[in-house]
């Protein structure tokens, strides 16, 4: 299976496209799926530029919603996970994963699916510790401080991911996870990027819960993005243990390495989306304990058994079938000439799809979360994004904060 890393997305998905259809013809090869590291920017119309956690001067409807409004179609079958510049009242509708648009698949904030016979895992957002042990209180429409808190990661959804058991073939996070430079070639890294020198000697650049998820999941394949540039690291997993490649790229810029083909082994097709028993097993088991309000939650300790949620999610799958819910266009595209139907509920059908599968309640709009506020200041540190240091020659400036 012939499977495009895509690094950053920034929006321009024309772009990404247009440069893969291009490799498939000159290496006159197959490309089977496109995996995209975060920061997709899945922005429907111009209500949804405002959960855009970027400057407003810098925010632009880019190309994602040509394939919303179905204008286009997605080329290649496409998985993304979140970043910190998103669309995150798009995603929150989603958190669960799902359709974004035609063939454009939306992992979750965490999530686990199967292409074919391979398992792709992912974990969006990226690690902020004054968050972390928060539940998801943020609803739109995001305030100032909700729009910089909504899209880091939470414990809650890493602890999910450490109760996957059955191997995963490849896992995708935005940040990369803590410690990754001492398996690659950190010199190098350093020539193109210095004022990484300090976080990577103090041992805080990348994130303290991608770097667990990576030793308990023991991953062939773990790709990431978000410092916008390319590194690569082989990871050890004890003596004569199992070996994680691991690759970081860029952001969609010419002249950059925002792309990387691979081969990864996998039974013939057909290739499709599938939902994964074991991780809605998971979600069905963990709902119950789902944190929706700014109070500190802790999972450690939390261990649910699995095993009567495995035998009732295999039979619901084999009553119903293994595909996700249909794609359903939510809001009105930012092209006011298109045509079709738009649902006006408040709710995305999808969702509210797999949670009545799995016998679910709904409660993504529950507004009872604002039990205490957590502001942004005294985090801890680390590099939001790359683009955030602005050297005195550094012409790179596309509002990242």
């Amino acid at each position: 299976m012939m499977i495009a890393i895509e690094g950053c997305v920034h929006g321009d998905l024309d772009n990404v496209y247009a440069t893969l259809l291009h490799l498939q013809q000159v290496e006159r090869t197959k490309i089977d799926l496109l995996i995209c590291c975060g920061d997709f920017q899945a922005v429907r119309n111009e209500k949804d530029l405002e959960s855009l956690s970027v400057p407003p001067k810098y925010r632009a409807m880019n190309s994602f919603w040509k394939f919303y409004s179905g204008e286009k179609v997605a080329p290649f079958p496409t998985i993304f996970i979140g970043g910190n510049h998103e669309a995150s009242n798009y995603l929150w509708e989603l958190y669960y994963g799902g359709w974004a648009a035609p063939n454009i698949y939306f992992l979750g904030f965490a999530g686990v699916v199967k292409f074919g016979s391979i398992r792709i895992g992912g974990l969006s957002g990226i690690y902020k510790s004054n968050h972390y042990h928060l539940g998801h209180f943020e609803r739109p429409l995001y305030d100032s401080r909700d729009i910089k808190s909504v899209y880091h990661v939470r414990e809650y959804d890493v602890h999910k991911l450490m109760q996957v058991e059955e191997p995963l073939d490849i896992f995708v996070s935005h940040d990369w996870p803590l410690g990754i430079t001492d398996h690659g070639d950190c010199k190098a890294l350093l020539r193109d990027k210095p004022y990484f020198e300090e976080e990577i000697q103090d041992k805080s650049l990348g994130s303290k819960p991608a770097a667990e998820l990576l030793e308990k999941l023991k991953p062939p394949y773990w790709f990431s993005a978000h410092l916008h540039c390319k590194f690569a690291a082989l990871v050890q997993h004890g003596d004569g243990g199992p070996v994680t490649k691991f690759l970081a790229l860029d952001k969609c810029i010419p002249g950059r390495k925002f792309l990387q083909i691979v081969e990864v082994e996998s039974e013939p097709g057909p290739y499709e989306i599938q939902y994964d028993e074991e991780w809605l097993a998971i979600t069905h088991r963990y709902n119950s304990i789902f944190p929706l309000t700014a109070r500190r939650s802790y999972f450690g300790s939390k261990q649910l058994d699995l095993k009567d949620s495995r035998e009732w999610v295999k039979s619901k799958l084999q009553s119903r079938g293994s595909k996700p819910f249909e794609f359903v266009r939510t809001v009105p595209c930012y092209n006011s000439s298109q045509t079709g139907p738009v649902s006006e509920h408040n709710r995305n059908p999808q969702t509210e799809g797999l949670l009545q599968l799995l016998e679910l309640p709904y409660v993504l709009d529950d507004t009872n979360s604002s039990v205490s506020r957590v502001d942004n200041d005294g985090e801890d540190g680390g590099i939001e994004d790359e683009d955030e240091i602005q050297l005195p020659d550094d012409d790179d400036d596309d509002g990242d904060d």
